[in-house]
């Protein structure tokens, strides 16, 4: 028989006691502490106790009793002297019952070695179960640098966009590789879905054999335009789409280091305020230095952000891992035609 769940002395240690589950010794040990009495007998054990002994310790002052046979009773036939020593016979073979049922079965280990399990012996099975500690996180976890909390980090193109204020990490965004949105949403003007401020969109260019920004930059804004402003993803008009735009500035750009091109599109819409569009394109600091697009869309008006965070994200654009560089050209600067 199995003992049940409880602290009893731990036969590696006999000077600790040690948790048994039911089933095996847990790495749980403690002082010992003294031992005390369970339920009187006749008394069902509480749950989580083992059974109580049939043999109770005597309290001061009274004498020691045990179970008699079924249909005996103290005084009754087999009484007086006769039945005292029947008493003790019976209280002694319980007690050695009990020590006996505390050892398990020798036998041998693997290597033909004898092992001995030693039985939990002394239980205080009324303390509670030890509690184990918390598992620890998993440690392919990810979470934002706590050196450096308002940087975004692009793993693909192998950088990292500085996170302005109000600019947040997106959260519930339908479009593919947004870096960052501006904090909170609103009802779009015509179409009735839900649309931001602004957001910074960066993605590799792989499906195009042309490696000039400059050029990259300028076959782009026409389709960055059009996907901000004009039709969604399911094919809705946020703004009821475009009426005109017109290029306000362009030009050659320093990112993380390598000579970079732009293009910025004012655009009008048929409601709302419209907004600024701007693709800019540079090569890569890693792998084979594909072009990198990013995409700035920002809404006109008082609650678009201010056009000046597109030079501040510009220029905080840095290779993962190299917090220095940045702004200036280094070796990439050459020709962007």
């Amino acid at each position: 028989m199995t003992p049940p769940p409880g602290w009893y002395r731990d036969p590696s240690a006999p000077h600790q006691e040690r948790w048994w589950d039911g089933t095996a010794w847990t790495e749980h040990r403690r002082a010992p502490e003294p031992v005390g009495y369970g339920p009187a007998v006749g008394q069902a054990p509480q749950t989580g106790q083992p059974p109580t002994p049939m043999y109770q310790p005597p309290q001061p002052g009274q004498a020691a009793t045990v179970p008699l046979a079924s249909g005996g009773a103290p005084g009754g036939p087999g009484g007086g002297g006769r039945g005292k020593a029947v008493a003790l016979t019976a209280a002694a073979a319980v007690l050695v019952a009990a020590i006996v049922t505390g050892v398990f079965v020798l036998g041998e280990d693997d290597g033909g070695s004898p092992r001995t399990q030693t039985p939990p012996v002394t239980a205080t099975a009324t303390d509670p179960a030890p509690v184990s500690d918390p598992p620890s996180p998993s440690p392919t976890a990810s979470a934002p640098s706590a050196d450096d909390p308002a940087l975004v980090e692009d793993q693909l193109n192998g950088v990292t966009f500085p996170l302005p204020d109000g600019w947040v990490r997106p959260k519930y965004v339908a479009e593919d590789d947004v870096m960052m949105t501006t904090d909170g949403t609103y009802d779009c003007p015509a179409d009735g879905s839900v649309c931001r401020h602004g957001l910074v969109v960066s993605r590799t260019v792989t499906a195009n054999a042309e490696s000039s920004p400059k050029v990259l930059a300028q076959q782009d804004i026409e389709d960055a335009a059009d996907d901000a402003y004009d039709r969604d993803l399911i094919g809705n008009k946020p703004f009821g789409g475009i009426e005109s735009h017109e290029e306000v500035a362009s030009g050659p750009v320093a990112v993380a280091g390598r000579a970079g091109y732009y293009v910025r599109w004012r655009v009008k819409t048929a409601k709302g305020p419209g907004g600024y569009v701007q693709s800019m394109v540079f090569p890569s600091t890693v792998g084979t230095e594909s072009p990198i697009l990013v995409r700035y869309v920002f809404d006109a008006g008082e609650d678009g952000p201010p056009l000046a965070d597109m030079d501040t994200i510009t220029k905080g654009i840095r290779p993962i891992g190299d917090a220095d560089t940045g702004g200036g050209v280094g070796s990439g600067i050459g020709p962007t035609d």
